[in-house]
């Protein structure tokens, strides 16, 4: 059986109360020993980020080890403190707190997109700028060509370790 992963993406709105429906496919990919739960957080980029509940627990089991460290306390109090447990309604509604919709500048549209061990929520208008530029390669930043060789250079690089990365 191989390892499950997040992909593809799905426009929606948000409702009046700050909720969107998050598609079936990734709320199966969310649930964890019978449950669905999970952690919306800040991602990087400008948009938010969905983690599986074991993702979270590996990540804060790895930084107590590291809270002491003084270098790291303004993350750790931006990081922590934005992340909101939540979990889906019976129609598998997700709601956004209002402060990570106002971080992220989410108005009504996102786009929900499945990037590996998470989903992704980004402001429609954001995302499909994104998009635009890495199509029409007008933005260095946006180089298909170069992040696709970068990104499969990776492949080649064994680490023999396994890695958790939050963003």
């Amino acid at each position: 059986m191989s390892k499950f992963f997040f992909s593809g993406s799905v426009a929606a709105k948000l409702d009046e109360k700050n909720r969107f429906v998050l598609p079936q496919e990734m709320r199966y990919g969310l649930i964890e020993n019978g449950q669905l739960e999970f952690t919306l957080a800040l991602g990087l980029g400008g948009c938010l980020a969905i983690y599986r509940k074991s993702d979270i627990d590996k990540i804060v089991e790895r930084f107590q080890a590291k809270q002491h460290v003084a270098k790291f306390q303004k993350f750790f109090t931006l990081f922590f403190s934005t992340l909101h447990q939540t979990s889906c309604d019976k129609i598998g509604r997700v709601t956004i707190p209002s402060m990570l919709k106002n971080s992220v500048k989410i108005k009504n549209e996102i786009v929900i997109a499945g990037v590996l061990n998470k989903i992704e929520i980004w402001p429609r208008d954001h995302y499909e700028m994104n998009l635009k530029a890495l199509l029409d390669g007008d933005n260095q930043e946006f180089d298909m060509a170069h992040m696709a060789e970068e990104a499969f250079g990776l492949l080649e690089e064994s680490s023999g370790k396994e890695e958790c990365h939050v963003f």
